[in-house]
């Protein structure tokens, strides 16, 4: 068994685990966080009332692995969308949970645990946020991808995220990278003969699913309604990736074919450290 010493959602060996995958390996850890007062239904419909409409995104759940742009909305308030998420046919997500000062606590205390394994690999924690995704049965998450280091922690339900290669052109290329850095969507397209490189894994309550930065995936809920929290931090190295897709965007337009971002432990630091001079001589204009 795992041992939580002082209480704590990561036990030792699932601290061992992580550190020996991170950052790059996705894997599925434990943890205890099953039954937070924070992290109900009621809890979750009236975070809802308190989040800016930014913060909140919601549709239908009925939705294939790819779409074209955002879902439509599913006819529902967001509080009618979470206390009724058993038969609401939707998915939803409240974003930036940090926002509210109890929330945050626990981002803050969830990470903390996890504090020392992170910042000896990638150093800092940067921009911690937190996500809460409300799924009904057998709703569907579209193929995407995220620019952060993320820990999906599941609460009620069961789900299984497919998941592929990171940095792997085959899967998201190199041109959808950079202008979703350039504030495109993060929505992928789907392919059919794609399926064959993903590796689906399965949470159930009190599991985890580590997901390196930008990593494709898609998600398919179980048959019963679902919460999950995703606990979210961004690195140097995340925003020097990042960075490194903004120039070679701009090598693009010149008709140049450069060369992807390295993944972990590749700095891109002297591209980085090129784009973010272009970026301040343009801003000083």
């Amino acid at each position: 068994m795992d041992e939580t010493p002082n209480g704590d959602v990561f036990g030792t060996a699932t601290r061992l685990q992580f550190a020996a995958a991170y950052p790059e390996i996705p894997h599925v850890l434990s943890h205890n966080l099953a039954h937070d007062s924070l992290l109900t239904l009621e809890a979750l419909a009236a975070l809802a009332g308190e989040l800016p409409p930014n913060s909140i995104e919601y549709n239908r759940g009925d939705l294939p692995i790819g779409i074209n742009g955002k879902p439509g909305s599913n006819g529902l308030t967001i509080e009618e969308t979470i206390r009724h998420i058993a038969s609401s046919n939707s998915w939803a997500v409240l974003k930036n949970i940090e926002q509210v000062p109890a929330y945050d606590a626990l981002l803050r205390s969830l990470l903390g645990e996890l504090r020392a394994e992170i910042e000896a690999r990638t150093g800092a924690m940067l921009r911690l946020q937190g996500f809460v995704f409300i799924s009904s049965p057998n709703a569907v998450t579209p193929y995407h991808f995220d620019p952060e280091h993320n820990l999906l922690l599941q609460l009620t339900g069961s789900k299984v995220m497919t998941q592929f290669p990171a940095g792997d052109a085959f899967y998201a290329p190199d041109q959808v990278h950079e202008s979703y850095h350039a504030g495109g969507a993060r929505e992928l397209t789907w392919r059919e003969e794609m399926a064959q490189g993903g590796t689906d894994f399965t949470l159930r309550p009190g599991e985890a699913v580590y997901v390196p930065v930008m990593a494709p995936h898609f998600v398919r809920n179980g048959p019963s309604s679902s919460i999950s929290l995703s606990i979210t931090w961004r690195s140097d190295w995340s925003f020097a990736e990042a960075d490194a897709r903004g120039l070679n965007r701009r090598l693009r337009r010149l008709g140049l074919a450069p060369s992807p971002p390295g993944r972990w432990p590749s700095s891109n630091f002297g591209k980085a450290a090129a784009f973010r001079i272009l970026r301040k001589l343009s801003l000083a204009r």
